[in-house]
């Protein structure tokens, strides 16, 4: 009998999910837990696995497509069985769903029935309000995505609110047909998918949403180089990848102690602020996959030496595609570092709905001045973004130049407490 797998209800209030790429064809025989899809949703991207042993029947819907919760993706040919209850499967797709950002390629099969229309939640409700038909309407948008100016287009042509869905790849009658631009020989086109499209949507956001500043101030770190090779041998003997992103974070949860308004968040539609005890660090990270920003949870309670431990075991872990989905929620706090190719400053975009996010530029030896002399120091600038709604510039820059103090003076606060 025919087994529905449906998209299942991963949690965390996420709705629907991007069939990244497909681990099965049809025609294949899958083995119980065995992963099938790929599927990126707002938190993590997750594979979902087989409930059941069995023949791949069907896929239905293509790489690409954005998926309801609750939407048939897979059916199985399972011998000797009845179709099986839709909430007993998708309990335990959800249970056993594996967040990763790396999975193994394997070929796609096609597509039993037509994909399901892709639409933005705000396409969508223009389309309601318009009483357009998404399914008569072929999108114009990256990978066929239907959009605002396709709606709007449908909703001004003679019977546009009809529920028929078009033939594949043919604008019913009396619709305006939208074809995707032709590609010229010496172009080429990469589909917006998984990672990188989440991304994009994310940043998008918090662009629209939050009133973006940037406060850029330089800070000496030739202390921190010193304190870094008086723990050296120390540091090697724990297995602690001791970095100045250690040391970054560490001071940055002593300032957040008096700067807490960096550590909160804000909630658009009840108008109010939300202050975070916890301070949770999201670590912004370059994988194959795009960025991602694992989080280190608790770092206010971790020392020195445990917390370059955790940095570099979430940098692998992201790397890797292993981290789990606790492991991007939660963040209350963001510090991106662009590494060897720092640059001279750049303005981070808010993780909204965070309010701060700290980047960390290239450190090197350079001209200062110290007691009006010229000397060599190790130097490299801070650029802190902020929501302007809530945090004003004043504090902000109060904020910043807290954590430059404590970084140029490590000895005043690094106790052995404190290194761990």
């Amino acid at each position: 009998m025919a087994y529905e797998v449906k998209l299942p209800d991963i949690g965390e209030g996420v709705a629907e999910g991007e069939i990244v790429r497909w681990l099965v064809a049809v025609g294949d025989t899958v083995r119980e837990d065995q992963p099938l899809v790929e599927v990126m949703t707002d938190k993590a991207s997750v594979e979902i696995p087989s409930p059941r042993n069995g023949v791949i029947a069907g896929l239905h819907a293509e790489q690409g497509a954005i998926v309801n919760v609750g939407t048939t993706i897979i059916t199985i040919d399972v011998a000797g069985e009845a179709a099986s209850a839709p909430a007993a499967q998708a309990a335990h797709a959800a249970a056993h769903a594996a967040p990763s950002a790396a999975s193994p390629a394997a070929a796609a099969g096609t597509a039993t029935v037509a994909p399901r229309v892709q639409a933005t939640p705000a396409v969508r409700q223009l389309a309601k309000q318009m009483g357009v038909a998404l399914e008569a309407i072929t999108g114009s948008g990256p990978g066929g995505a239907i959009t605002s100016d396709d709606v709007k287009r449908a909703g001004g042509a003679a019977g546009s609110t009809s529920a028929t869905p078009a033939a594949a790849g043919t604008a019913p009658a009396g619709a305006t047909s939208s074809t995707k631009p032709s590609t010229p020989a010496n172009e080429a086109r990469i589909p917006l998918r998984g990672l990188r499209r989440k991304m994009a949507e994310h940043m998008r956001h918090s662009i629209d949403t939050a009133a973006h500043f940037t406060f850029v101030a330089e800070c000496d770190m030739t202390e921190i180089a010193a304190h870094r090779g008086t723990l050296a041998a120390r540091a090697q003997a724990q297995g602690a990848k001791l970095t100045y992103l250690a040391y970054i974070v560490k001071a940055l949860t002593l300032a957040l102690r008096e700067f807490p308004m960096l550590n909160a968040s804000l909630d658009d539609a009840a108008s109010e602020i939300i202050l975070k005890h916890d301070i949770h660090v999201g670590i912004a990270a370059q994988t194959p996959e795009g960025l991602t920003v694992p989080v280190l949870h608790h770092a206010n309670k971790l020392a020195l030496l445990p917390l370059a431990k955790e940095i570099d075991r979430l940098a692998q872990a992201a790397r890797a595609g292993e981290l789990k989905l606790a492991e991007l929620q939660g963040g209350t706090i963001t510090v991106t570092t662009t590494g060897a190719k720092g640059g001279v400053l750049a303005t981070p975009i808010l993780h909204h709905p965070q309010v701060a996010i700290l980047g960390v530029h290239e450190i090197k030896p350079k001209p200062a001045v110290r007691d009006g002399q010229i000397v060599i120091r190790d130097l490299g600038n801070l650029s802190l973004s902020l929501d302007h709604r809530v945090v004003d510039g004043a504090t902000g820059a109060d904020f910043l130049y807290d954590l430059i103090h404590r970084l140029e003076t490590p000895g005043e606060w690094l106790t052995e407490q404190e290194i761990g």
